[in-house]
């Protein structure tokens, strides 16, 4: 019985002592992020992109992409100023900035095609550095095993 307790202990303390570098890779290994903003609700918009950008994109996760869909693609018509949130009051932000801060910073915001069809928006309707996402483009990010993807 004893034995078989030392054998226990053992391997427990082999097993414990790989744990670290374990944790070290996993740590290291930043997976990018893909952020479906479905919506052109000011408050969600502006926590779905200082996420992306402020805890994300700033914390060395990359690629981080905001991929404005749906209603979403009203966020980044120049026409279409945006309401200034609570949270950027101090700053003055407003949605349009805040996706152009990011974007500066490395981010990459992609629009949906067919939504900005139905919207009667093109990429000229757009602020500067807003990229059209086609589907190889969506699904590249997507389905990438290196990335998570949150939803908005």
């Amino acid at each position: 019985m004893n034995f078989l307790k030392t054998v226990i202990a053992a391997a427990v303390f082999v097993l414990a002592s790989f744990m670290p570098a374990v944790g070290v890779q996993a740590q290291d290994a930043r997976p990018g992020l893909f952020v479906n903003l479905t919506t052109d609700d000011t408050w969600a918009a502006a926590k779905a992109i200082m996420f992306a950008h402020q805890k994300a994109l700033k914390n060395d996760h990359k690629p981080v992409v905001i991929w404005l869909n749906v209603r979403g693609v009203y966020l980044a018509d120049k026409k279409r100023a945006s309401h200034v949130h609570g949270l950027m009051r101090e700053q003055n932000a407003s949605i349009q900035d805040m996706l152009t801060a990011f974007m500066e910073d490395g981010g990459i915001v992609l629009m949906c095609q067919a939504c900005s069809a139905a919207a009667g928006l093109t990429r000229d309707d757009y602020i500067d550095g807003v990229q059209m996402g086609s589907w190889p483009v969506i699904e590249g990010y997507l389905f990438d095993p290196a990335m998570k993807t949150l939803s908005w």
